[in-house]
């Protein structure tokens, strides 16, 4: 049998997602340390697997199964002196409430999951009482979803969409030859918090709009008309603020066809080899986001937490193939370096346990260096974990970091503009009912 044989089938073995009544195999899995059945600890992942939104849900499960690989082959998570296998139940909500619901259920009550790992979003608030009323530790990549409401809800990886202020900090420091820009986004719970960051990034660097930000409907397949309204104010800098792949690809693809020759700036640009497929390298030299590929050099700095990040590039890239990297492809493995190293200081993976020992002294080690835990100014609650974060461009056809940037030194000095887009736009946790 071959050995990719071999791990499609340990795969078929190991994990299964549920999807309503359907059944599916998903990810691969290498052979795992052997563990008594009582010395397994489940984690959920709850996440879009399918649809439009599923570049940030599924590449982040295959990461993770990747990390609980690595760890059981290690000997397991080390809890109170027990060795604990980790097994993680995943559940496609398929980016929507009402099976994020159904799905926050069967985790907590049918699989005993200790913890929950989220997208979050939209799909949010139809797991918000339930994680109250049972106390289960949850974990978003969007601390917009924040909120005095939610005690039990962390961000303590991503912090979208306030790092996009790195980039747009960045650009006008290297090319302050640029000076207007045109903006675009979908329009929902993603879209409108960083199209609110981005107006206060650009404001604070001195970028004018050329006019305001252009919302499209969520079920919009058609972008030539959107390019087309960006295109018509002649702007320098073209901002796809927080666009799913599924729109980022065509609107670049327009934006080539109709021969913009600007700068581009996005949150994401995921799966960017294949856009470069569909443009051309040229187009894309210089292309500004906020994700990089794990095998770039910078992450080797003895500042950054995660574990082998290159190695971990490498194994993924062998099980899934490099052009399915995404921005989550190790978002949710970091979330489960903090979970596991306060569950470890606990002594216990009970919820309010970890969560007691992850937020203990202000700090934790965030995938990217020591980072601060807060967000009361912004979201109500001191549970997004925020330091610092990379910008990266697109050089010869690959992601690279050009320098890792200060989010709380930006917010020092520009607070006052963030909180002002964020209230105009009602994104404040205290305007959202």
């Amino acid at each position: 049998m071959s050995r990719k044989s071999l791990v499609q089938k340990i795969s078929r073995r190991k994990f299964l997602w549920t999807s309503g009544s359907t059944l599916a195999a998903v990810g691969a899995g290498l052979p795992r340390v052997s563990f008594a059945a009582d010395n397994t600890i489940k984690i959920g992942f709850l996440a879009p697997l399918t649809g439009p939104v599923a570049a940030w849900g599924k590449p982040g499960l295959d990461g993770c199964l990747i990390w609980a690989d690595w760890v059981n082959a290690q000997g397991g998570v080390n809890i109170g002196g027990q060795a604990y296998n980790i097994e993680f139940v995943g559940y496609d909500n398929e980016y929507d409430p009402a099976k994020a619901r159904t799905g926050a259920t069967k985790l907590i009550k049918e699989d005993g999951v200790k913890f929950i790992m989220m997208l979050g979003g939209d799909t949010w608030p139809g797991v918000q009482t339930i994680a109250e009323r049972e106390g289960m530790l949850f974990s978003t990549l969007l601390p917009s979803d924040l909120s005095p409401d939610s005690t039990t809800l962390l961000a303590p990886c991503e912090v979208h969409p306030i790092y996009n202020v790195t980039g747009v900090e960045w650009l006008a420091e290297n090319k302050p030859e640029l000076k207007t820009a045109a903006m675009c986004a979908q329009d929902d719970s993603l879209g409108k918090p960083s199209v609110a960051t981005y107006l206060a990034a650009f404001e604070a660097a001195g970028i004018e709009m050329v006019d305001a930000p252009l919302f499209f409907d969520p079920a919009t397949t058609d972008f030539a008309p959107v390019m087309t309204k960006l295109m018509a104010g002649n702007p320098d800098i073209l901002c796809l603020d927080t666009c799913y792949a599924d729109y980022v690809h065509p609107i670049c693809e327009q934006a080539f066809q109709q021969g913009f020759e600007g700068q581009i700036i996005s949150c994401t640009a995921d799966f960017y080899q294949k856009i470069i497929e569909k443009t051309s390298e040229e187009f894309m030299e210089g292309f500004v986001f906020q994700f990089p590929d794990f095998d770039d050099p910078a992450l080797n700095s003895e500042e950054v937490n995660f574990a082998n990040p290159n190695g971990f590039y490498a194994e993924y890239a062998e099980r899934y193939g490099a052009s399915e990297w995404s921005a989550v492809s190790w978002e949710y493995a970091s979330i489960m370096d903090l979970w596991a190293d306060a569950a470890s200081k606990a002594g216990s993976a009970e919820p309010a346990d970890v969560l007691a020992a992850m937020k203990a002294d202000g700090t934790g080690k965030h995938a990217f260096g020591t980072a601060d835990w807060w967000g009361t100014e912004l979201f109500g609650i001191d549970n997004a974990l925020v330091g610092n974060w990379p910008v990266v461009v697109i050089e010869g056809g690959k992601a690279r970091i050009k320098e890792f940037r200060s989010i709380p030194a930006w917010w020092d000095q520009h607070k006052d503009l963030l909180i002002k887009h964020m209230t105009d736009l009602g994104q404040m946790w205290n305007q959202r009912g």
